[in-house]
């Protein structure tokens, strides 16, 4: 085997994992400078047991010390009926997740040679096919006096479905998820907690809140091979492919490009040829996006007959349009949801 030189350029989970696997194998890694942590601003994930244990395997324990732990889960969707059961997870800031794993890398990051190969969850254009136009909202909120802290809650109103996430100190976090832009994020964030049943549960609807693009999204080519001097590109996180925040697989969809890349760019170090890698690669990220699309019609599809959300089902259906816009998606039977993953910047 020939150590390959690495830049990699993010902090995130998933080219940090990637940094890590790589250095642990021989290769030379050399880590972006640190951004500070304000400019990132707030960043809450909802992590769930598969997630959990994911991370643990590939970092250890500790990383989760001091975060706010949930125990059940709650979900009325539709028209099924409302099920409550046993769902332990944890919620923990994501800037402050990632500042504890990249203060583990560091100390075993070998120093650079020529750069052969690039990760980054910032490809060089942006040319994701985005798959529909619904947006996320999310601001966070009082609880109200008496309310569990320990159960996450997830409803769905006529317009899309609402999300809400004990995050400790009498403090919540209120999701929504509705078919295209919103002019006026509070406003509306407040109305579908009332229709969606789940208005009793913060003592008032969240003051400010953020819309962000939400659509899934799938970058077309994620890896490029190393050609004529010039250094390949693996593509990983969000970057590569973004998951419906429903599903609760944002976090481990993300480690996984990164676990993924850094088996491309080992192989490749042992000779087998990197344009195949690379192929190999894209085509495991177009698979998991499709079947996450896939998944995404099956739940939407009976619980929003608004007219308002045929596109949006349309476009997760094989053979249909997609929009350039912007980001996630996935789906599972209602009682399987595992979680809200958090991916936006909610006002604090």
């Amino acid at each position: 085997m020939t150590p390959s030189a690495v830049a990699v350029t993010g902090s995130g989970l998933a080219e940090l994992t990637c940094a890590r696997l790589l250095a642990g194998r021989g290769h030379r890694v050399r880590l972006a400078p640190e951004a500070p942590a304000a400019a990132a601003g707030p960043r809450p994930l909802l992590l769930n047991g598969p997630t959990l244990e994911l991370l643990r395997s590939l970092w250890g324990d500790g990383l989760l010390d001091g975060t706010w732990g949930l125990t059940e889960r709650e979900v009325v969707w539709g028209a099924a009926a409302p099920a409550r059961f046993p769902q332990p997870a944890v919620v923990v800031e994501g800037v402050r997740l990632a500042a504890r794993i990249r203060a583990r890398l560091e100390a075993r990051t070998p120093p650079p040679g020529r750069t052969e190969w690039t990760v980054t969850a910032r490809p060089p254009d942006e040319s994701h096919r985005t798959h529909g136009r619904r947006t996320l909202l999310a601001g966070t909120a009082p609880l109200a006096a008496g309310q569990d802290q320990r159960t996450a809650r997830l409803a769905t109103a006529r317009l899309g479905w609402v999300h809400l996430t004990p995050l400790g100190d009498g403090q919540c976090l209120a999701q929504a998820m509705v078919p295209g832009p919103a002019a006026e994020p509070a406003a509306l964030l407040a109305r579908l907690l009332d229709e969606s049943g789940l208005g009793h549960v913060p003592r008032q609807p969240p003051d400010a809140a953020v819309a962000v693009p939400a659509a899934p999204r799938l970058h077309p080519a994620p890896a490029r091979p190393p050609s004529d001097g010039t250094g390949g590109v693996l593509t990983v996180g969000a970057g590569a492919l973004r998951c419906d925040p429903l599903s609760g697989t944002g976090t481990a969809q993300a480690l996984r490009t990164g676990i993924l890349a850094a088996a491309v760019i080992d192989a490749a170090s042992k000779g087998t040829p990197a344009d195949a890698l690379c192929a190999h690669y894209a085509e495991r990220l177009r698979a998991a996006f499709h079947e996450h699309l896939r998944s995404c019609a099956l739940l939407y599809a009976p619980a929003f007959p608004d007219p308002a959300w045929r596109d949006e089902i349309a476009a997760a259906r094989p053979g249909e349009p997609v929009h350039r816009a912007a980001v996630p998606t996935t789906a599972v039977s209602p009682v399987a949801i595992t979680g809200a993953i958090t991916e936006t910047r909610p006002p604090g």
